[in-house]
């Protein structure tokens, strides 16, 4: 079985405690209000700066490097024991920077509602403002505007910012009616999205023959099939890039489990395994953003801590690569 990042937060005491620094840190520096989990501790405030953000190619407006997706974490109920870590997770991302990414799907259960919940009753209000929110299709073009009109009233808003067409499903025609959308103003962007390597040629493809906004694929320190083609491409034609699947599913740490961190990580200011590999990917000057999914604010903070600091030259790139060879 996998071993996911929860699975390591419960079996890595070492790396249990450096989480818990680093949410406590970012908390503290972002003034968000803890959970009753982790009131009893304190930390002196500090000055983050503002993290690192990248231009949508022909525009000028820019995302912060580090967004969020939601499959398989925010698939909750409505009990406030569960949404309470999300809601957490929520109010450090908004605290960190506005205009930040947060990922979402219909077919990632109630990750949808819930995050339309979540951003509707978040701190600071008006989170929506703050939020670049991008969901997807994933259904035929016939089915399409009904769906659509489902994620809407689930996200409770009347436009999203980017809307994809989600694993390439019916991939033309559902192009074609987003399109239609962006030209009526109903959303702002479009793009594609896979997360298999075996898609990457078909992706290739439609970004030669097509004109999308976003592209959405897997890449990670540990599977880097996009750089040989998709990320080149994407940057020659002008396309932002999202990035799923940075830990691989929590694969990636296992393979480092149990080993510790560089020394040399300090350099590029990391203190975790996680923040090293989020940094080799959006320092990849075809990346956009990365959207690492999780429900925990502690791994929230760590992961917000990559888009901060000095980012990986090409050199210390090939380091961080190497230690997955």
């Amino acid at each position: 079985m996998p071993l996911d990042r929860r699975d390591l937060d419960r079996r890595d005491l070492d790396r249990r405690a450096l989480d818990r620094r680093a949410f406590l840190g970012l908390a503290a520096a972002l003034a968000l209000p803890l959970s009753p989990g982790a009131r009893g501790a304190t930390a002196a405030a500090a000055t983050v700066a503002a993290p690192l953000r990248r231009t949508i190619p022909g525009t000028t407006e820019a995302l912060p490097v580090i967004g969020m997706g939601t499959s398989g974490t925010f698939d909750v109920g409505k009990g406030s024991e569960e949404r309470a870590p999300l809601a957490d997770v929520l109010s450090l991302l908004l605290r960190d920077a506005s205009n930040t990414v947060v990922d979402t799907a219909p077919s990632y259960g109630n990750s949808e509602a819930v995050t339309g919940d979540l951003i509707e009753a978040a701190t600071p209000p008006h989170a929506r403002k703050r939020v670049f929110l991008a969901t997807k299709i994933s259904t035929s073009h016939t089915n399409a505007p009904a769906q659509f009109a489902r994620s809407l009233a689930d996200l409770r808003t009347d436009t999203v910012d980017l809307l994809q067409v989600h694993n390439l499903v019916d991939w033309r025609e559902n192009l074609r009616w987003l399109r239609q959308l962006k030209e009526q103003r109903k959303i702002r962007y479009i793009g594609i999205t896979h997360y298999r390597d075996e898609a990457h040629d078909q992706l290739a493809q439609i970004l030669r023959s097509e004109r999308v906004d976003f592209l959405q694929v897997n890449y990670s320190a540990g599977d880097r099939n996009a750089e040989n083609e998709l990320l080149p491409l994407a940057r020659d034609r002008g396309v932002a890039v999202l990035i799923n699947r940075p830990f691989q599913d929590g694969n990636i740490f296992a393979a480092v489990k149990g080993r510790p961190l560089p020394d040399w990580a300090g350099e590029i200011d990391c203190n975790s395994w996680g923040q090293l590999f989020l940094k080799f990917i959006v320092s990849h000057p075809a990346v956009t953003c990365a959207i690492p999914a999780t429900s925990k604010p502690k791994n929230m903070a760590d992961n917000l801590a990559a888009g901060h600091g000095r980012m990986p030259d090409s050199r210390e790139r090939a380091r961080i690569a190497a230690l997955l060879a």
